[in-house]
This record gives C-alpha cells, structure tokens and sequence, in this order.
C-alpha cells in the first residue's frame, strides 16, 4: 500500500521542483526590474517566521548554520547578497536570512 501522505518536506521538494523558470531570475521578466526584497512586516515574512540575520532569529527549530543560502528553496546566483525563493515567488530573500520551511539542500 503507497503511502500519500503529503509531508512538509515532500510538499516543499514539490514547489522546488515546479518552480516557474522565470522566478529563477533575479530580474523580472515581466517587467525588467530587479525583484523587490520580502519584507519583514510581509504577512508570508511573519508567518514564515523569516528574518534577514539568521543569527537574529528566535524560531524554536532554527539551528545555527542554517541560512537561505544553504537551503534548498534559494534560486539565482551563488554568492549575491538577496536571491530568489521558491516559497516567496516575485520577491528576494536575504542569502543570510532564514525561514521555518528551511530545507537542507542535498549534498
């Protein structure tokens, strides 16, 4: 019997797999311009409890070294300061920021 419980983590690979081609971009395809960054007031921000230190956060299952630019979810080009997510399509994350959908990316 297959199992189709849908798990966070199961859930979560799915969004990166099906992550549209133009969120991968740091620049809108749209409309040319830089991607605006995700605000820490954003109502996604507060519910995803994402801070832009990863340091700074209070999150019970945050633990040190954990950063969006270690997980999963980061899109776009290795080393810039602010990147795409795929949790938080049309806006860039802090690369030292942190969120409690952080996924490890696999080695």
């Amino acid at each position: 019997m297959r199992d189709n419980h849908l798990t966070r983590r199961r859930f979560l690979r799915n969004i990166a797999v099906m992550a549209p081609a133009g969120s991968i971009l740091m620049i809108d395809p749209a409309t040319g311009q830089e991607l605006p960054r995700l605000a820490l007031d954003d109502l996604l921000a507060v519910g995803l409890q994402y801070v832009e230190d990863a340091g700074q956060s209070k999150a019970q299952n945050y633990q040190p070294g954990q950063t969006c630019a270690n997980c999963l979810q980061i899109q776009g080009n290795e080393g810039d300061a602010w990147r795409p997510c795929a949790i938080v399509p049309g806006k860039s994350v802090a690369s030292a920021g942190w969120c409690s959908v952080w996924v490890a990316k696999p080695a």
